[in-house]
């Protein structure tokens, strides 16, 4: 593993510099969101637990339906002009959101479908931003800016989710939701000015898309190797994360309290991560990548044997940093790997794909922990972690891919790679 060759800074291509602030403020107004939405339910007439599940229910559910359809979309349609769109939907969901709880007339079926029109914002918005990036920047500093889009949206969520408590105390949940809101438009004008146009696309049907990016996916076994993976550590992290670990940190390690700790040094591991996997060139990118997700059972095999709270939060933090050194190295090849033209429809299979059994680990989590203890269930999600990360190793493709691109990748991004703010006058 070596330094990356060093260049003119990144934030001194306008459009990047652009690109970097519009998801730093989107994304510092999702940490206040995280916090806001939970506290705005509860605190409507008849609030319960069940009422605040299907509302969350139904922001999550949308992100997994409909992200196929957004990476046929961002690979028809200018895929800046598409965030920029999807940022406005998020922007109404989240206003209206806000204006029914401060009005505190919020009837249910109302916000339940507020919140689907927000999950289908990320839907829409995901697969457009992994195929917009390669647009933007030249193929050898692609790590570089994954890097860097990583620190300043891991950075924002950090001091987001630090201040929504402070805010929500402070001005309500109502005024904390019209934040987000505000951030959506900020980063919606901010996109929208990036000008990136689309390349002309056949007039094949949209299921014919489908099909396409299905192909190119399913041809290359690293890809769908490492997204199998993926599917099963993500649903082990969610069911620690979301279950699991606030049940062992209430009942054994000192609760609330304990449990923040925890995962604050997770964020924190995660910036620091995102800022080591700019700076460094890997031979094999995906063995490094995959290998990146051994320590992510770490922590979860502590917590499963009653370790010291400052003990699991290191190993969170060593796990935190790993898992962002996995996500830019991931970005990167993908982004150098697949042709240009289907790049959002192969990230819409990566994102459907990883998700796919998320719901599933929260769903099981508690019910296998009242049957087995939840020190076992925490062990169980280790060695889960560990078997798809040691399967994954197992493909020849995964332990050898190098780092280069494909030459027909690196035709098509000569071929669509728009002039640098360097070479052009900004309007």
């Amino acid at each position: 593993m070596t330094r990356s060759s060093d260049g003119p800074p990144l934030w001194r291509d306008r459009r990047f510099a652009m690109l970097l602030a519009a998801r730093v403020v989107s994304v510092l107004g999702n940490g206040f969101a995280r916090v806001a939405l939970a506290f705005a339910v509860l605190s409507l007439p008849g609030a319960s637990a069940g009422r605040l599940s299907l509302v969350l229910a139904c922001q999550a559910l949308p992100q997994l339906v409909f992200v196929l359809v957004g990476g046929v979309i961002a690979d028809r349609m200018s895929r800046s002009r598409l965030m920029a769109l999807a940022d406005v939907l998020g922007m109404g969901a989240y206003a209206g959101l806000a204006a029914m709880v401060l009005s505190g007339h919020a009837p249910l079926t109302a916000m339940c479908l507020l919140a689907v029109a927000a999950g289908t914002a990320t839907a829409l918005f995901a697969p457009a931003m992994d195929g917009l990036v390669p647009l933007l920047v030249p193929t050898e500093r692609l790590q570089r800016a994954n890097g860097l889009l990583r620190v300043g949206t891991n950075s924002a969520l950090l001091l987001g989710l630090a201040l929504s408590g402070v805010t929500v105390a402070l001005v309500g949940a109502g005024w904390a939701l019209a934040l987000n809101a505000a951030s959506f438009a900020v980063s919606s004008v901010l996109t929208a000015r990036l000008g990136v146009v689309s390349t002309p696309r056949g007039k094949a049907s949209g299921w014919a898309d489908l099909r396409e990016g299905w192909r190119e996916f399913a041809s290359r076994q690293w890809l769908w190797v490492v997204v199998a993976q993926s599917a099963v550590v993500v649903a082990a992290l969610n069911a620690n994360l979301g279950v699991l670990g606030p049940l062992m940190a209430e009942r054994h390690l000192g609760g609330a309290r304990a449990w923040s700790i925890i995962v604050a040094a997770q964020a924190v591991g995660t910036i620091g991560g995102a800022g080591l996997a700019a700076r460094v060139r890997v031979r094999r990118p995906l063995l490094v990548a995959v290998a990146c997700m051994f320590p992510a059972a770490v922590p979860i095999a502590l917590l499963s044997v009653r370790a010291p709270v400052w003990t699991v939060a290191a190993a969170m933090f060593a796990a935190g940093v790993a898992s962002d050194v996995f996500g830019v190295l991931w970005s990167t090849t993908i982004q150098r790997q697949i042709p240009e033209h289907v790049l959002s429809r192969v990230s819409s299979y990566d994102w459907f794909g990883s998700l796919t059994l998320a719901p599933l680990g929260l769903l099981v989590a508690g019910p296998i922990a009242a049957a087995v203890g939840v020190g076992h269930a925490l062990a169980g999600c280790a060695l889960l972690v560990v078997l798809a990360t040691a399967g994954a190793l197992l493909s020849p493709q995964v332990r050898t891919l190098s780092s280069s691109p494909t030459p027909s990748t690196e035709q098509a991004a000569s071929a669509d790679q728009p002039p640098s703010a360097s070479e052009t006058k900004s309007g």
